[in-house]
């Protein structure tokens, strides 16, 4: 035969998996929060270490490119 149901061990569970879950949400908004606000606080600190370089400067060693490029069309597909 069967064990008798234990109701109150079964709602302990129940509130323990709730409280695992409240504190795994609350850490990831934490986490999502954090890395929002470390986001922001790397753009300032880029704009600091360039010393008077513009934001949109391009580094020398990028190639831009130019003519019928900049679409980004293939040459098959500009036949």
């Amino acid at each position: 035969m069967a064990f008798k149901p234990n109701y109150n061990q079964q709602r302990a569970e129940r509130n323990r998996a709730k409280e695992q879950k409240k504190k795994e949400k609350l850490l990831r908004q934490e986490e999502e929060v954090a890395r929002r606000k470390g986001m922001l606080g790397d753009e300032s600190a880029d704009e600091e270490t360039l010393e008077g370089e513009s934001p949109d400067a391009v580094p020398a060693d990028t190639t831009v490119p130019t003519g019928s490029d900049v679409t980004g069309d293939s040459p098959e597909k500009r036949d």
